[in-house]
């Protein structure tokens, strides 16, 4: 049987495994797949769905977006941007509401960075952040407000 490339994903999994100190009999038990598919993808010789990806995820107590990567399913900005979300959606001490707007203006910032990206060099952050909260007179926490920041100047 040929390889199809996955080696990468294979030793990685291995590599889980063993520092998870489980058994393949064993991880192949608790991601609910057989122990020969399972010997199959560390060596390579298979490509495993995302939803067997998850299952062994799970079973490795590691994040899906992780092994996505490996298998070369999601790139690596994905898996940061999705996890970023994940901690957000997690976190209890938020609202729903808020948790939301904070998602909108994450994504936002990202579309605006690409952008700029793609126009030239240049971080892309200079303006973004003093452009998210431009004209609604707030400011950001922690920032001393002045005359100048609001164009309403004393002269």
């Amino acid at each position: 049987m040929a390889s199809l490339n996955v080696g990468n994903l294979g030793e990685f999994l291995r590599e889980q495994r063993r520092s998870a100190q489980l058994s393949l009999r064993q991880l192949a038990d608790a991601a609910g797949v057989s122990n020969p598919y399972l010997s199959q993808i560390e060596r390579g010789l298979r490509r495993p769905s995302a939803e067997i990806l998850q299952q062994l995820a799970k079973a490795l107590r590691i994040s899906a977006e992780t092994l996505y990567v490996q298998a070369g399913i999601l790139d690596e900005r994905d898996r940061e941007e999705a996890e970023v979300r994940s901690v957000i959606l997690a976190d209890p001490s938020i609202n729903e509401r808020q948790k939301q707007v904070l998602l909108q203006i994450y994504e936002s910032f990202r579309k605006e960075n690409a952008h700029s990206a793609s126009d030239g060099p240049g971080d892309g952050g200079d303006g973004a952040a003093d452009r998210a909260g431009a004209g609604d007179g707030d400011t950001a926490p922690g920032t001393p407000h002045t005359p100048a920041d609001d164009g309403t100047s004393s002269n």
